[in-house]
C-alpha cells in the first residue's frame, strides 16, 4: 500500500472526507455545475481571499546577515501591515531580540531627513550593532544612520564598511563545464608572454625581445587560441578552433510606443543539429619549438575546456569532455612529453549522462577526484585515484545525492543533501548530511521530517536549518554545527490568520505509477466551500521537464493553484516518471521520449484519487503548463484525448526541433532523428481533440514564438478549433496577469460549462 502523510491541520478536511466516502456509498455525488450568479459569486470570493493572501505576513524562511565576528546576525520578518520588523541573534550565547522598535525608528529617521517615513514603507539594508548595543548603524535608501537604542536619537554618518559572509558560500568555488578556462598570457615565471597574431601562436621573451612562432597554419578563418601555460612555463595549451557561427532566431515586436511599424528582432540561438565549434588541442615547448598534437579526438561540444594540472608535476593534466550526444563522459589526462592521452574516468550509458548535474572536484595533493554519479543507478558520490583510475563508492542505496556544498579537504568530509535517504518520509525531501572520504561516520544534520534548506555562520560553527513541509508550518532553528544540538527557535510560522480565510491546506497524496511498484507523489488543493455531495472538476498543473521534480515540497499553501482551487475545481500537481531526483530508471523514462511527460503515471495517479475521494471527477479533467509545461499541456489533448478535455498552453515548445539546443538534445539526444518530428505537438496536430487555448509571447527569447505559430498553422490546415492569445512585447510568460485571467475563464466555460464575468459589459463580481 501506498503512504500518504498528513498536517493534523488537514485531519478534519480528511475527515470530511472519510465521512463523504462512506455518504457516496448510499447516494451518488452531483457534479457541480454553478449558475452564473453563482460563478459571479466565486470570483468575489477568490479575489477576496487573494487580496487577504498578500496581506498576511507570512514568511517561510530567514536571511541571516552575520556579523564581522561571525557570532551574531540579524534578519528582518515581514510582519501586519506590511511593516518588516528586524532581530537581532547572538548564537553564542542563544538569545534573539526585536532589533528596534520599526514605528519609531521610522520616525526618528524622519526627523533626520525630514521627509516622511512610512513605518511599512522602512527597509534596512544593512546593519551593524555596536559592541554594548545601545548604538546601531543602519543603511536606509542608501544613506547610513547612527542610532541611539535608548532614546531613538539618529544622524546621519559616514558609509560603514562593512565585512560581509555569505552564509552560503562553499568551502570553495565550484567550476562548471560551459566556464571557460583560464587563458594565460604571461607565463608562471613571467619570464615569457604568449599571444595570438594573424590566427598563430606565438611566445616572447620578457627580456631580450626572444620571439618563437610555433603555427604557421592558422588564419582568421581557423585560428589557434585559448592559450594556457603549464605550471612550470616550459609548455604551451592551446587549440586549432574551426569556428561555428550560430544561426539566429527572429521575432516582431509589433507595439513599440511612437511607431507605427513593427520592429524585428534577432539573437543567437542554437537548436538541435546545429554545428559546434570544434577546438583541437597541441601542446607547444618552450625548449625545442614544437608542435604536438594531444590525442586523436576534436572537442567538438562546448567550448574549450579547464585544465586540472598534477599537484608538483607539469608533465600530466587532466581535462573533462562529455561527448555530444550526452552518452559519454571522460576525465582525460594527458601527457605532455609525448601528448598521449589516457582515460581516468570513462562512463558510458544507453540512455543520457545529465551533463548540467556532473560535479567533479580535484584535489591535487592527494591525486583524487571527487565524482558524483548515477552509475550504479542511484546519483552516488566516488572518490577516483588520479594515478590508477580506481573509483571508490562513498555514499550508497537506493537514495539520491542531489548536490555537494563543499569539501573538506583537511578532515577528509564531504558536506551534501541527499533525498529519500530518510526512511518513512517523501523521497523528495532533502537533507542536509557530511560523510568521511571513506564512507564512514555519516552525520544527518536535519535529522527532523520535513524539506530542509540551510545556511551556515561564516566558519562553520552554526547553521540555521528551515524546514518544512508543503502543508506543515515553517520552522527555522539555530544548531550548533559540532554537537547537531538546536540552541534555539528562530521562527516558527503562525497559521492562525491564514486558516481564519477558510483555506484548505493542501493534500499530499501518493499512488502507484505505470510499473504498479514505484509511488508517484503529488499535491493536492480544494475549494475552500467544497460540497461533499458534490463532484468537481480537475485542473493539472503540469511541468514535466526531465532537468528537476516540480511539485512544492515546501510549504505552500498560497499560490496559483490554491486561488484557481477557489473558482471550483480540484487542482493538483504531480511528478511523473521521466523527471528528475529520483532513481536512474526513474529518470531514463523520458530519453527520446519526451511526448510521453509522464502521463501514464498521471493518469493513474488522479484516477487513484478519484477512487478514494468521489468528489474527483475524471470525466472533467483539464490541465495547463507553461514552456515544457505548455507543450505537455498540449500533448495532453494529442496523445492522452479519452482523459484530458481542456488544456491551457503557454509559450510550449511544441517541436523539440525548434527549441534550444542545450536542452533538447540532452533528453532527445543527437543526431536529430525521426524521434523528434514522430513526438512534436505540430506533426501531431491533426490529433487534436477537446479544448485548447494557446498563449504565447511575441518577444519570446527561451522558446521561440514560431513554435506555438508553426503549431497553430498545424491546427489551422487539420481544420482544427482553439484559442490563440498572443501578448504583444510579452516574452517567455503564461501572459502575465491577463493572461492567467483568460486562463480561468477558459476552464470556467469548458470544465463548469459557467459563464465568467462579462467584463467588456462592466458585469462585475457580486460583492
Amino acid at each position: 500500500m501506498h503512504r500518504k502523510y498528513l498536517h493534523p491541520f488537514t485531519f478534519l478536511f480528511v475527515s470530511i472526507f472519510t465521512v463523504s466516502a462512506g455518504y457516496a456509498q448510499q447516494n451518488t455525488v452531483t457534479p457541480y455545475l454553478p449558475s452564473h450568479a453563482q460563478m459571479l459569486q466565486a470570483y468575489a470570493n477568490v479575489n477576496k481571499l487573494d487580496s487577504a493572501w498578500k496581506k498576511l505576513p507570512l514568511n517561510y524562511t530567514i536571511r541571516p546577515n552575520w556579523q564581522s565576528n561571525g557570532r551574531q546576525f540579524w534578519y528582518g520578518m515581514r510582519a501586519a501591515d506590511n511593516q518588516s520588523d528586524y532581530y537581532f541573534v547572538d548564537a553564542e550565547q542563544g538569545k534573539k531580540q526585536k532589533a528596534f522598535d520599526t514605528r519609531k525608528m521610522a520616525e526618528a529617521i524622519a526627523s533626520v531627513t525630514g521627509k516622511p517615513v512610512p513605518a511599512n514603507k522602512f527597509r534596512v539594508t544593512q546593519l551593524v550593532y555596536g559592541a554594548d548595543k545601545k548604538e546601531i548603524r543602519l543603511k536606509y535608501n542608501d544613506a547610513w544612520f547612527k542610532c541611539n537604542l535608548d532614546n531613538y536619537h539618529c544622524e546621519k554618518t559616514a558609509d560603514t564598511v562593512i565585512k560581509t559572509y555569505d552564509p552560503n558560500q562553499p568551502l570553495q568555488r565550484r567550476r562548471y563545464r560551459w566556464e571557460s578556462p583560464l587563458n594565460d598570457s604571461l607565463s608562471p615565471d613571467k619570464q615569457w608572454v604568449a599571444f595570438v597574431e594573424n590566427g598563430n601562436i606565438y611566445a616572447k621573451a620578457v627580456k631580450g625581445g626572444t620571439e618563437i612562432q610555433f603555427t604557421t597554419d592558422g588564419n582568421a578563418d581557423k585560428p589557434y587560441g585559448e592559450i594556457s601555460w603549464s605550471p612550470d612555463s616550459r609548455h604551451l595549451v592551446a587549440y586549432h578552433i574551426d569556428p561555428r557561427k550560430i544561426k539566429e532566431v527572429y521575432y516582431v515586436l509589433s507595439s513599440v510606443p511612437g511607431t507605427t511599424r513593427g520592429q524585428l528582432k534577432s539573437h543567437e540561438y542554437d537548436q538541435p543539429g546545429d554545428e559546434f565549434t570544434t577546438y583541437e588541442p597541441f601542446l607547444f615547448s618552450i625548449a625545442d619549438k614544437s608542435k604536438l598534437k594531444v590525442g586523436d579526438e576534436k572537442i567538438d561540444f562546448f567550448g574549450a575546456p579547464a585544465l586540472h594540472w598534477r599537484d608538483g608535476n607539469s608533465r600530466y593534466f587532466t581535462y573533462e569532455k562529455v561527448d555530444r550526444g550526452h552518452q559519454r563522459f571522460r576525465v582525460i589526462e594527458v601527457d605532455v612529453e609525448n601528448g598521449k592521452t589516457r582515460n581516468i574516468i570513462d562512463e558510458k550509458t544507453n540512455t543520457f549522462i545529465y551533463e548540467q548535474r556532473i560535479y567533479t572536484r580535484y584535489l591535487p595533493k592527494t591525486h583524487e577526484i571527487i565524482w558524483v554519479t548515477e552509475k550504479d543507478g542511484w546519483r552516488h558520490i566516488y572518490i577516483v585515484n588520479e594515478l590508477t583510475g580506481t573509483q571508490k563508492l562513498v555514499t550508497r542505496g537506493n537514495w539520491v545525492v542531489r548536490d555537494i556544498d563543499s569539501v573538506d579537504v583537511k578532515k577528509r568530509e564531504i558536506w551534501f543533501n541527499a533525498g529519500g535517504k530518510n526512511e518513512g518520509e517523501d523521497p523528495y525531501f532533502l537533507h542536509y548530511y557530511r560523510i568521511g572520504f571513506d564512507g564512514k561516520n555519516l552525520v544527518d544534520l536535519t535529522p527532523e521530517k520535513g524539506n530542509h534548506s540551510i545556511s551556515f555562520s561564516p566558519d562553520r560553527k552554526y547553521y540555521i536549518d528551515t524546514y518544512s513541509e508543503v502543508n506543515v508550518a515553517p520552522r527555522v532553528l539555530l544548531k550548533n554545527t559540532l554537537t547537531l544540538k538546536t540552541i534555539t527557535e528562530l521562527e516558527h510560522q503562525d497559521l492562525t490568520d491564514l486558516l481564519a480565510t477558510g483555506i484548505k491546506l493542501p493534500e499530499v497524496f501518493v499512488a502507484k505509477g505505470r510499473d504498479g511498484k514505484t509511488d508517484i507523489w503529488g499535491v493536492v488543493y480544494r475549494p475552500a466551500n467544497m460540497d461533499p455531495a458534490k463532484s468537481y472538476p480537475v485542473i493539472e498543473n503540469i511541468y514535466a521537464g526531465p532537468q528537476d521534480s516540480f511539485v512544492p515540497k515546501s510549504f505552500s499553501p498560497v499560490n496559483e493553484m490554491q486561488s484557481i482551487a477557489q473558482l471550483g475545481f480540484i487542482v493538483v500537481q504531480i511528478d511523473g516518471m521521466g523527471t528528475a531526483n529520483r532513481s536512474k530508471a526513474f529518470h531514463d523514462v523520458c530519453w527520446h521520449n519526451l511526448a510521453d511527460a509522464g502521463f501514464p503515471d498521471r493518469i493513474l495517479w488522479i484516477k487513484a484519487l478519484a477512487a478514494k475521494y468521489p468528489q474527483v471527477d475524471t470525466s472533467r479533467v483539464g490541465v495547463y503548463g507553461t514552456s515544457a509545461g505548455g507543450q505537455n499541456s498540449a500533448g495532453a489533448l494529442l496523445f492522452h484525448p479519452d482523459f484530458y478535455k481542456a488544456a491551457v498552453s503557454a509559450c510550449g515548445c511544441h517541436d523539440n526541433r525548434i527549441d534550444k539546443q542545450w536542452w533538447n538534445e540532452q533528453w532527445m539526444g543527437y543526431p536529430v532523428g525521426p524521434h523528434y518530428e514522430q513526438q512534436s505537438n505540430i506533426t501531431n496536430a491533426g490529433k487534436l481533440q477537446g479544448s485548447l487555448m494557446l498563449i504565447v509571447g511575441e518577444a519570446d527569447t527561451n522558446v521561440p514564438p514560431e513554435s506555438t505559430y508553426r503549431f497553430v498553422d498545424a491546427l489551422i490546415k487539420n481544420n482544427k478549433d482553439f484559442d490563440l492569445l498572443t501578448v504583444p512585447g510579452a516574452g517567455h510568460t503564461d501572459g502575465g496577469p491577463y493572461g492567467r485571467q483568460k486562463k480561468r475563464d477558459f476552464f470556467v466555460r469548458h470544465l463548469l460549462k459557467a459563464e465568467p464575468p462579462a467584463r467588456n459589459y462592466q458585469e462585475s463580481s457580486v460583492e
